[in-house]
Protein backbone atom coordinates (compact mmCIF):
# COMPACT_ATOMS: atom_id res chain seq x y z
CA UNK A 1 0.00 0.00 0.00
CA UNK A 2 1.35 3.76 -0.64
CA UNK A 3 1.12 5.65 2.57
CA UNK A 4 1.94 9.51 3.08
CA UNK A 5 2.87 10.75 6.01
CA UNK A 6 6.47 12.58 8.18
CA UNK A 7 9.63 10.88 7.61
CA UNK A 8 9.13 10.19 11.40
CA UNK A 9 5.91 8.66 11.36
CA UNK A 10 7.33 6.27 8.37
CA UNK A 11 10.19 5.59 10.65
CA UNK A 12 7.86 4.34 13.25
CA UNK A 13 6.21 2.48 10.93
CA UNK A 14 9.14 0.90 9.96
CA UNK A 15 9.99 0.08 13.27
CA UNK A 16 6.45 -1.44 14.18
CA UNK A 17 6.97 -3.67 11.51
CA UNK A 18 10.23 -5.11 12.29
CA UNK A 19 8.38 -5.87 15.77
CA UNK A 20 11.31 -5.08 18.18
CA UNK A 21 10.70 -6.42 22.08
CA UNK A 22 11.91 -3.66 23.71
CA UNK A 23 11.57 0.31 22.63
CA UNK A 24 13.75 2.82 24.65
CA UNK A 25 12.05 6.44 24.03
CA UNK A 26 13.15 9.80 25.30
CA UNK A 27 11.65 13.14 23.23
CA UNK A 28 13.68 15.78 21.81
CA UNK A 29 13.33 17.67 18.37
CA UNK A 30 12.51 17.07 16.12
CA UNK A 31 13.36 13.37 16.66
CA UNK A 32 10.33 13.60 19.49
CA UNK A 33 7.13 12.30 16.82
CA UNK A 34 9.34 8.78 16.23
CA UNK A 35 8.80 7.72 19.89
CA UNK A 36 5.29 9.30 20.33
CA UNK A 37 3.90 7.46 17.33
CA UNK A 38 5.29 4.32 18.41
CA UNK A 39 3.84 5.32 22.08
CA UNK A 40 0.46 5.17 20.01
CA UNK A 41 0.88 1.77 18.22
CA UNK A 42 1.68 0.06 21.85
CA UNK A 43 -0.64 1.28 23.70
CA UNK A 44 -3.65 0.72 21.15
CA UNK A 45 -2.19 -2.96 21.01
CA UNK A 46 -1.07 -2.52 17.35
CA UNK A 47 2.35 -3.40 18.64
CA UNK A 48 3.47 -5.81 21.29
CA UNK A 49 6.96 -4.24 22.94
CA UNK A 50 8.38 -3.18 26.12
CA UNK A 51 7.82 0.81 25.87
CA UNK A 52 10.24 1.89 28.56
CA UNK A 53 9.97 5.69 29.18
CA UNK A 54 13.66 6.79 30.37
CA UNK A 55 14.95 9.85 31.99
CA UNK A 56 17.68 10.98 29.49
CA UNK A 57 19.07 9.74 26.15
CA UNK A 58 21.86 8.33 28.12
CA UNK A 59 19.60 5.68 29.93
CA UNK A 60 17.94 5.24 26.59
CA UNK A 61 20.77 3.60 24.51
CA UNK A 62 22.09 2.00 28.42
CA UNK A 63 18.31 0.57 27.85
CA UNK A 64 18.77 -0.98 24.46
CA UNK A 65 22.15 -2.23 25.32
CA UNK A 66 20.57 -4.44 28.78
CA UNK A 67 17.35 -5.52 26.47
CA UNK A 68 19.72 -6.61 23.42
CA UNK A 69 22.30 -8.21 26.00
CA UNK A 70 19.49 -10.38 27.15
CA UNK A 71 18.30 -11.17 23.58
CA UNK A 72 15.94 -8.62 22.48
CA UNK A 73 15.41 -6.76 19.56
CA UNK A 74 15.61 -3.61 20.45
CA UNK A 75 14.71 0.56 18.85
CA UNK A 76 15.41 3.51 19.97
CA UNK A 77 15.31 7.30 18.36
CA UNK A 78 17.14 10.65 19.03
CA UNK A 79 18.87 13.93 17.67
CA UNK A 80 21.51 16.31 18.24
CA UNK A 81 22.80 16.49 21.79
CA UNK A 82 20.20 13.64 22.48
CA UNK A 83 22.99 11.65 20.35
CA UNK A 84 26.20 13.34 22.33
CA UNK A 85 24.88 12.34 25.49
CA UNK A 86 24.43 8.81 24.28
CA UNK A 87 28.35 8.43 23.22
CA UNK A 88 29.36 6.70 25.77
CA UNK A 89 26.66 3.94 25.63
CA UNK A 90 27.20 4.11 21.39
CA UNK A 91 30.87 2.34 22.01
CA UNK A 92 29.52 -0.08 24.94
CA UNK A 93 26.78 -0.92 22.48
CA UNK A 94 29.18 -1.70 19.36
CA UNK A 95 32.47 -3.40 21.17
CA UNK A 96 29.34 -5.39 23.04
CA UNK A 97 28.29 -6.37 19.03
CA UNK A 98 24.51 -5.85 20.57
CA UNK A 99 22.44 -5.07 16.56
CA UNK A 100 20.45 -2.04 18.48
CA UNK A 101 18.82 -0.21 15.83
CA UNK A 102 18.59 3.05 16.12
CA UNK A 103 17.26 6.50 14.33
CA UNK A 104 19.06 9.93 14.22
CA UNK A 105 17.30 12.56 13.32
CA UNK A 106 20.22 15.14 12.11
CA UNK A 107 20.07 18.68 13.67
CA UNK A 108 22.65 21.29 14.59
CA UNK A 109 24.84 21.20 17.55
CA UNK A 110 24.56 24.25 19.72
CA UNK A 111 25.71 26.95 21.34
CA UNK A 112 23.13 28.57 20.47
CA UNK A 113 20.57 26.25 20.21
CA UNK A 114 19.88 25.69 16.67
CA UNK A 115 16.83 23.17 15.67
CA UNK A 116 17.88 22.85 11.94
CA UNK A 117 19.80 20.32 10.09
CA UNK A 118 23.34 19.65 9.63
CA UNK A 119 25.24 16.39 10.16
CA UNK A 120 27.79 17.14 12.93
CA UNK A 121 25.72 14.83 14.89
CA UNK A 122 26.16 11.63 14.15
CA UNK A 123 29.41 11.84 11.79
CA UNK A 124 30.92 12.78 15.28
CA UNK A 125 30.01 9.69 16.34
CA UNK A 126 32.06 7.96 13.27
CA UNK A 127 34.84 6.55 15.49
CA UNK A 128 31.72 4.57 17.88
CA UNK A 129 31.59 1.37 15.33
CA UNK A 130 28.19 1.69 14.10
CA UNK A 131 27.00 1.09 11.02
CA UNK A 132 25.37 4.41 9.53
CA UNK A 133 23.00 4.96 6.70
CA UNK A 134 21.71 8.56 5.22
CA UNK A 135 18.70 8.55 4.10
CA UNK A 136 17.32 11.17 1.13
CA UNK A 137 13.57 10.24 1.09
CA UNK A 138 10.82 9.11 3.47
CA UNK A 139 10.96 6.22 1.36
CA UNK A 140 14.65 5.50 1.88
CA UNK A 141 14.25 5.99 5.50
CA UNK A 142 11.12 3.24 5.28
CA UNK A 143 13.74 0.47 3.70
CA UNK A 144 16.84 1.37 5.71
CA UNK A 145 15.26 0.67 8.93
CA UNK A 146 14.03 -2.95 7.78
CA UNK A 147 17.09 -3.80 6.23
CA UNK A 148 18.78 -2.61 9.42
CA UNK A 149 17.95 -5.30 11.44
CA UNK A 150 18.78 -8.28 8.88
CA UNK A 151 22.58 -6.57 8.34
CA UNK A 152 23.33 -5.53 12.09
CA UNK A 153 21.50 -9.22 12.80
CA UNK A 154 24.22 -11.05 10.64
CA UNK A 155 25.97 -13.44 12.36
CA UNK A 156 28.88 -12.49 10.66
CA UNK A 157 28.23 -8.41 11.12
CA UNK A 158 26.43 -8.19 15.01
CA UNK A 159 27.26 -4.35 15.42
CA UNK A 160 24.77 -1.84 15.90
CA UNK A 161 22.65 0.34 13.00
CA UNK A 162 22.19 3.94 12.86
CA UNK A 163 19.48 5.59 10.31
CA UNK A 164 20.09 8.93 9.62
CA UNK A 165 17.79 11.82 7.84
CA UNK A 166 17.55 15.22 8.11
CA UNK A 167 15.24 17.29 10.66
CA UNK A 168 12.45 19.16 9.04
CA UNK A 169 13.69 18.64 6.19
CA UNK A 170 12.58 14.51 6.05
CA UNK A 171 11.00 14.26 9.16
CA UNK A 172 8.45 16.60 9.16
CA UNK A 173 7.69 16.66 4.98
CA UNK A 174 5.24 14.24 4.14
CA UNK A 175 6.01 12.22 1.18
CA UNK A 176 4.41 9.25 -0.49
CA UNK A 177 6.38 5.56 0.59
CA UNK A 178 5.48 2.19 -0.51
CA UNK A 179 4.80 0.08 2.41
CA UNK A 180 5.00 -3.56 1.96
CA UNK A 181 2.54 -6.30 3.73
CA UNK A 182 3.45 -7.39 7.21
CA UNK A 183 3.42 -10.54 6.49
CA UNK A 184 6.38 -9.66 3.58
CA UNK A 185 8.53 -8.18 6.19
CA UNK A 186 8.29 -10.79 8.42
CA UNK A 187 9.08 -12.75 5.93
CA UNK A 188 12.35 -10.75 5.32
CA UNK A 189 13.50 -10.17 8.48
CA UNK A 190 14.61 -13.69 10.37
CA UNK A 191 13.29 -14.31 14.12
CA UNK A 192 16.27 -12.59 16.30
CA UNK A 193 18.39 -15.62 17.45
CA UNK A 194 21.49 -13.23 20.05
CA UNK A 195 24.79 -15.33 19.44
CA UNK A 196 25.58 -14.28 23.36
CA UNK A 197 23.22 -13.37 26.13
CA UNK A 198 23.10 -12.77 29.41
CA UNK A 199 20.93 -15.66 31.31
CA UNK A 200 21.07 -16.56 35.09
CA UNK A 201 21.09 -19.69 34.00
CA UNK A 202 23.92 -20.02 32.33
CA UNK A 203 26.09 -17.21 33.81
CA UNK A 204 28.88 -15.58 31.65
CA UNK A 205 30.90 -12.57 32.51
CA UNK A 206 30.60 -9.76 30.49
CA UNK A 207 31.81 -6.18 30.73
CA UNK A 208 34.36 -7.05 33.32
CA UNK A 209 38.33 -5.64 33.15
CA UNK A 210 39.80 -7.04 29.80
CA UNK A 211 43.75 -6.96 29.66
CA UNK A 212 45.26 -5.20 27.01
CA UNK A 213 46.02 -8.51 24.29
CA UNK A 214 42.26 -9.68 24.51
CA UNK A 215 41.00 -5.91 24.10
CA UNK A 216 43.18 -4.91 20.96
CA UNK A 217 41.54 -8.85 19.68
CA UNK A 218 38.26 -7.63 20.27
CA UNK A 219 38.84 -4.10 18.55
CA UNK A 220 40.01 -6.03 15.46
CA UNK A 221 37.05 -8.51 15.15
CA UNK A 222 34.84 -5.38 15.05
CA UNK A 223 37.03 -3.88 12.44
CA UNK A 224 36.73 -7.30 10.37
CA UNK A 225 33.14 -6.97 11.24
CA UNK A 226 33.20 -3.54 9.95
CA UNK A 227 34.71 -4.70 6.43
CA UNK A 228 32.40 -7.23 5.98
CA UNK A 229 29.40 -5.18 6.41
CA UNK A 230 29.91 -4.14 3.27
CA UNK A 231 29.37 -7.42 1.16
CA UNK A 232 26.41 -7.96 3.81
CA UNK A 233 25.10 -4.78 2.85
CA UNK A 234 24.79 -4.92 -0.77
CA UNK A 235 23.68 -8.58 -0.33
CA UNK A 236 20.67 -7.33 1.89
CA UNK A 237 20.18 -4.64 -0.20
CA UNK A 238 19.97 -6.96 -3.54
CA UNK A 239 17.30 -9.20 -1.72
CA UNK A 240 15.40 -6.30 -0.60
CA UNK A 241 15.42 -5.33 -4.46
CA UNK A 242 14.00 -9.05 -5.48
CA UNK A 243 11.08 -8.69 -2.72
CA UNK A 244 10.20 -5.08 -2.99
CA UNK A 245 11.53 -3.63 -6.08
CA UNK A 246 14.18 -0.76 -4.86
CA UNK A 247 17.75 -2.29 -4.91
CA UNK A 248 19.84 -0.80 -2.66
CA UNK A 249 24.05 -0.38 -2.38
CA UNK A 250 26.57 1.57 -0.55
CA UNK A 251 25.67 4.41 -3.18
CA UNK A 252 23.85 5.19 -5.53
CA UNK A 253 25.45 6.23 -8.91
CA UNK A 254 23.43 8.53 -11.00
CA UNK A 255 24.42 9.46 -14.61
CA UNK A 256 28.24 8.46 -13.34
CA UNK A 257 28.92 6.25 -17.18
CA UNK A 258 30.24 9.26 -19.48
CA UNK A 259 30.94 12.07 -16.78
CA UNK A 260 33.67 14.51 -16.36
CA UNK A 261 33.04 15.70 -13.18
CA UNK A 262 30.87 13.78 -10.21
CA UNK A 263 29.15 15.47 -6.99
CA UNK A 264 29.49 13.45 -3.68
CA UNK A 265 27.16 14.02 -1.38
CA UNK A 266 24.55 12.59 1.19
CA UNK A 267 21.30 12.75 2.79
CA UNK A 268 18.73 15.40 1.55
CA UNK A 269 21.25 17.14 -0.31
CA UNK A 270 21.48 14.28 -2.53
CA UNK A 271 18.21 14.60 -3.53
CA UNK A 272 18.77 18.10 -4.36
CA UNK A 273 22.26 17.12 -5.94
CA UNK A 274 19.90 14.86 -8.35
CA UNK A 275 18.00 17.66 -9.79
CA UNK A 276 21.50 19.84 -10.31
CA UNK A 277 22.81 17.09 -12.71
CA UNK A 278 19.97 16.94 -14.61
CA UNK A 279 19.82 20.55 -15.26
CA UNK A 280 23.33 20.81 -16.29
CA UNK A 281 23.10 17.82 -18.36
CA UNK A 282 20.07 19.46 -20.46
CA UNK A 283 22.99 22.51 -20.55
CA UNK A 284 25.81 20.16 -22.33
CA UNK A 285 27.66 19.84 -19.03
CA UNK A 286 28.63 15.87 -18.58
CA UNK A 287 28.23 15.53 -14.68
CA UNK A 288 27.29 12.59 -12.41
CA UNK A 289 26.18 11.64 -8.76
CA UNK A 290 27.18 9.59 -5.95
CA UNK A 291 24.73 9.57 -3.19
CA UNK A 292 26.77 8.22 -0.38
CA UNK A 293 24.03 5.88 1.25
CA UNK A 294 26.49 4.27 4.16
CA UNK A 295 28.92 6.86 5.50
CA UNK A 296 30.41 3.72 8.28
CA UNK A 297 31.77 1.43 6.57
CA UNK A 298 32.54 4.19 4.21
CA UNK A 299 33.15 2.86 0.81
CA UNK A 300 36.09 4.25 -0.85
CA UNK A 301 35.95 1.49 -3.38
CA UNK A 302 33.57 4.12 -5.64
CA UNK A 303 34.81 7.09 -5.27
CA UNK A 304 37.08 6.04 -8.24
CA UNK A 305 36.74 9.16 -10.29
CA UNK A 306 38.91 12.01 -12.08
CA UNK A 307 37.27 14.62 -10.62
CA UNK A 308 35.26 15.10 -8.09
CA UNK A 309 33.35 17.79 -6.31
CA UNK A 310 32.57 16.76 -2.74
CA UNK A 311 29.44 19.00 -0.75
CA UNK A 312 29.94 18.30 2.92
CA UNK A 313 27.23 19.29 5.72
CA UNK A 314 29.35 18.89 8.47
CA UNK A 315 32.90 19.48 9.05
CA UNK A 316 35.82 18.98 11.75
CA UNK A 317 37.46 21.94 12.80
CA UNK A 318 40.55 22.21 11.69
CA UNK A 319 40.76 19.52 9.19
CA UNK A 320 37.71 20.59 7.12
CA UNK A 321 34.95 19.24 5.38
CA UNK A 322 34.73 15.39 6.86
CA UNK A 323 33.68 13.13 3.56
CA UNK A 324 36.30 15.44 1.93
CA UNK A 325 39.17 14.91 4.66
CA UNK A 326 38.38 11.01 4.10
CA UNK A 327 38.49 10.82 0.32
CA UNK A 328 41.22 8.99 -0.78
CA UNK A 329 42.83 11.43 -3.14
CA UNK A 330 44.96 9.45 -4.95
CA UNK A 331 46.00 12.05 -7.69
CA UNK A 332 42.49 13.10 -8.25
CA UNK A 333 41.16 16.05 -9.02
CA UNK A 334 38.66 16.54 -5.59
CA UNK A 335 37.01 19.87 -4.48
CA UNK A 336 35.34 20.30 -1.06
CA UNK A 337 32.68 22.35 -0.34
CA UNK A 338 31.09 22.63 3.04
CA UNK A 339 27.65 24.20 2.83
CA UNK A 340 24.45 24.19 4.34
CA UNK A 341 25.82 24.25 8.33
CA UNK A 342 22.85 25.06 10.95
CA UNK A 343 20.20 24.75 7.96
CA UNK A 344 21.08 27.07 5.67
CA UNK A 345 19.46 25.76 2.60
CA UNK A 346 20.80 24.87 0.15
CA UNK A 347 19.01 24.36 -3.60
CA UNK A 348 19.87 22.75 -6.82
CA UNK A 349 20.93 26.45 -8.10
CA UNK A 350 23.71 26.36 -5.54
CA UNK A 351 24.77 22.64 -6.16
CA UNK A 352 25.07 24.28 -10.02
CA UNK A 353 27.08 27.47 -8.79
CA UNK A 354 30.01 24.70 -6.90
CA UNK A 355 29.90 23.05 -10.12
CA UNK A 356 30.94 25.99 -11.97
CA UNK A 357 33.68 27.39 -8.86
CA UNK A 358 34.94 23.51 -9.30
CA UNK A 359 35.54 23.58 -12.94
CA UNK A 360 37.56 27.40 -12.03
CA UNK A 361 39.41 25.45 -9.62
CA UNK A 362 37.70 27.00 -6.68
CA UNK A 363 36.39 25.35 -3.47
CA UNK A 364 35.60 26.12 0.47
CA UNK A 365 32.95 27.69 2.55
CA UNK A 366 30.19 28.17 0.24
CA UNK A 367 28.52 31.81 0.59
CA UNK A 368 31.80 32.51 3.03
CA UNK A 369 34.99 32.35 1.60
CA UNK A 370 33.44 31.23 -2.28
CA UNK A 371 30.41 33.27 -3.12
Amino acid sequence: MIVVDTGNHIAALAAKMAKPHVIAAYPITPQTTVVERLAQYVESGELNSEFIRVESEHSAMTACIGAAAVGARTFTATSSHGLLLMHEMLHWAALARLPIVMVNVNRAIGPGWNIWSDLNDSMAQRDTGWIQFYASSNQEIFDNVIQAYKIGEDERIRLPVMICYDGFILSHTSMPVEVPKQEEIDDFLNEYKSTWQLDINNPITHGNIVPPEPYLEIRYSMEKAMKEAKKVIEEVGEEFGRKFGREYRLVEEYRCDDADYVIVTMSALAAEAKIAVDRLRDKGNRIGLIKLRTYRPFPHEYLKYDKMIVIDRAFSPGLGGIIYSEMEMDGKEVYGFIAGLGGVDINYKDIEKMYEYAKKGKDGWYGIEVK
